[in-house]
């Protein structure tokens, strides 16, 4: 009889029946970001849950990666050489997209959390996430033009490398920020959050910030690449109105 009841039971259940696995969800402080004449950057809080499929039973604790990628744009990185006694532009490399902004935080040292293959397969890493192929063969040490890229926008706070700086609750509940700079791109931001095990990537979650021009900034932008003709005589206006009203000013000074 009760042979024939856990037949019945096994009978009942998928014939592919299988765990699921461990999942992340996040959320951010703000999903738009407004760049006024006033903006002069502003910080990202990003907040989110491991969902678990099963508790946790002596495995390795998960790792947490966070990336924030701005619109990738296409740059040629130039090397000054010293030709007759001036610094001429002499070699060139065109990187075919580079991200306008990106940002890693991590809730460990990254190769610790992340082994180099998923590195290559999600380009999580800002060495892999600059897109160089199809570059010209004739350019010798192509990584020297890279690494000088990410070096000046690192400066510009627009590469940023936070490792550790991910907090992990009871290997559930998760937290970190990055700061967003003042001279941020127009566009879409891709948010991008990987979870980790035995540093293979196990689940990932994106989520998208726009980032724009508003007010006065907006309307200047848009008049400059819509209407450049308008844009440049508004422009002469302005200058020659500023210095008409400056001569003035000076004269009644004198007096």
């Amino acid at each position: 009889m009760i042979r024939a009841a856990l037949m019945l039971l096994c009978l009942a259940l998928p014939a592919n029946a299988a765990p699921e696995e461990d999942s992340v969800l996040a959320g951010l402080s703000q999903n738009r970001i407004a760049i006024t004449a006033a903006f002069d950057g502003t910080e990202l809080l990003i907040f989110g849950t491991v969902k678990r499929s099963a508790p946790m039973r002596g495995e390795t604790p998960p790792g947490i990666i966070v990336t924030v990628s701005g619109p990738s744009q296409e740059i040629t990185v130039r090397r000054k050489e010293r030709w007759a006694g001036i610094w001429v532009n002499r070699a060139a490399l065109k990187i075919n997209r580079a991200p306008s902004f990106y940002a890693i935080a991590t809730s460990g040292p990254l190769t610790e959390v992340l082994s180099f293959t998923d590195d290559l397969r999600y380009s999580v890493s800002i060495p892999q996430a600059i897109r160089t192929v199809g570059a010209a063969h004739t350019v010798e040490y192509t990584d020297l033009f890279t690494d000088a890229l990410v070096r000046i926008r690192s400066r510009a706070d627009l590469y940023q490398n936070n490792e550790s700086t991910v907090n992990i609750l009871e290997d559930t509940l998760f937290d970190t920020s990055i700061t967003l700079p003042a001279n941020l791109v127009e566009g879409d931001y891709v948010v991008r959050l990987l979870l980790t095990r035995d540093r293979e990537v196990i689940s990932t979650f994106e989520t998208e910030i726009y980032v724009q021009k508003v007010g006065l900034e907006r309307f200047v932008y848009n008049l400059a690449h819509e209407q450049p003709l308008l844009y440049g005589l508004l422009s002469l206006v302005l200058a020659i109105g500023a210095g008409w009203a400056a001569s003035q000013a000076f004269r009644f000074v004198r007096g």
